[in-house]
């Protein structure tokens, strides 16, 4: 039985690590104010970064930077004002993307970054269309016991240095990286997960857009 990282279609996939920091204003859904993605791939034994990418994003009027929002951030509406737009910002990621690539979107609590990226989508139509991992199911298959699988607690656990710019888009990338990294060494070491098709199994979310869109109840 070969491992997961022995498996070609694992090898042809490029890992793309996603991050957004947001503000919520009441009433709409979450409005981006930064983004970063790194891009990774596993060949030669080893893994190759094939591009960064990180943008602040001006958010709308209706969606104003909060205290709470520069508490947790250190963003302010200042630095924000001059930022691109989500049109600008998330158009230039999604020209990253090159059709026929075969791709997979990773994140720390998948759903969140789902959200975001549906709820942009007309700025980003490919990304929007990337399937997801999401690191915790993942990190629950292969790390059971644990007290909970929040982000610090699994840095913690497997002994990652907390950034001193925690809940920025680009350190929350890295750190998130590095976590995805270890899990998929230790699904290589465990053999608990033999090829990709069995990672998509235990971690994959599919991409909103990728949903079918059922019709009302009443259509004609």
């Amino acid at each position: 039985m070969g491992s997961l990282t022995d498996d070609p279609a694992f090898r042809a996939v490029t890992f793309v690590v996603i991050d957004f920091e947001t503000t919520t204003p009441t009433g709409y859904p979450a409005q981006p104010i930064e983004v970063a993605a790194r891009a990774l791939r596993h060949e030669d034994g080893g893994w190759t970064q094939k591009g960064t990418s990180a943008s602040l994003i001006r958010p709308p009027a209706l969606a104003p930077v909060t205290p709470a929002d520069t508490a947790q951030t250190g963003l302010t509406a200042e630095q924000l004002r001059q930022a691109p737009t989500p049109a600008e910002a998330l158009g230039a990621l999604n020209r990253r993307f090159t059709a026929g690539t075969p791709y997979l979107l990773v994140a720390q609590h998948a759903a969140t970054e789902a959200n975001v990226i549906y709820n942009q989508r007309e700025h980003c139509p490919a990304l929007a269309r990337v399937n997801f991992l999401d690191t915790i199911p993942l990190a629950k298959h292969l790390v059971p016991g644990l007290a909970n699988y929040k982000l610090d607690t699994l840095l913690s656990h497997f002994s990652i240095p907390q950034p001193t710019d925690r809940h920025r888009a680009h350190a929350d990338v890295d750190v998130t990286a590095q976590l995805f990294q270890r899990l998929v060494t230790l699904a290589h070491e465990s053999g608990g997960l033999n090829d990709l098709a069995a990672l998509v199994k235990t971690a994959g979310r599919t991409a909103k857009s990728n949903l079918p869109v059922q019709g009302g109840l009443f259509d004609l």
